[in-house]
């Protein structure tokens, strides 16, 4: 189902109307383009995707859900989405810890760095469609209901979501835990 965290707002009205026909019109397509041309925000797009396709926890639990994807096998995609271009990055994600008002996350990956965690409002586990193709990804919003980072599932060679992730995904998306 599309679940918001409780007492956050989601669309309505006419607003919610908007989205969900955006989102039919191009159910595989990049949900940021939908958001910029209704003015909504990226959160706003993702609580209106059709029932099972986000599944929303608190932001409060950054730490937990990090240190699960960090135990995944093999590597993901790592994405940053700004107005100004896509950033990708493929590798394990590293372990972290909090630490000087930052979660630090460093090790034998390409993925590294500082993430303000506690501006976390948000993670989200989202399971559609993208240009034909299943996508499963873990998406974290900030308070102004912006994406902060997506981690995608990895892919193999042939392009195929790699099942050992989608395993530990899906068992996350199920059982209500991180």
């Amino acid at each position: 189902m599309s679940a918001a965290i409780a007492a956050e707002p989601r669309p309505h009205g006419d607003l919610l109307e908007r989205l969900r026909q955006g989102i039919a019109a191009e159910p595989g397509g990049v949900l940021e383009e939908i958001a910029r041309r209704e003015g909504a925000s990226y959160r706003e797009v993702l609580d209106a995707l059709p029932d099972g396709q986000a599944i929303a926890k608190p932001g409060s639990a950054f730490e937990e859900v990090w240190a699960t994807l960090a135990e995944w096998p093999g590597e993901i995609t790592f994405i940053v989405h700004t107005g100004d271009g896509v950033f990708e990055t493929r590798g394990r994600v590293p372990p972290g810890k909090a630490g000087r008002g930052f979660f630090n996350i460093h090790g034998e990956t390409p993925i590294g760095g500082h993430i303000r965690a506690d501006r976390c409002a948000a993670i989200y586990f989202v399971d559609r469609p993208f240009f034909g193709r299943r996508s499963c990804s873990v998406q974290f919003v900030n308070q102004e209901g912006e994406a902060m980072f997506k981690i995608f599932v990895g892919r193999d060679a042939a392009r195929e979501l790699d099942a050992r992730q989608v395993s530990l995904f899906e068992a996350a998306t199920r059982s209500g835990e991180p």
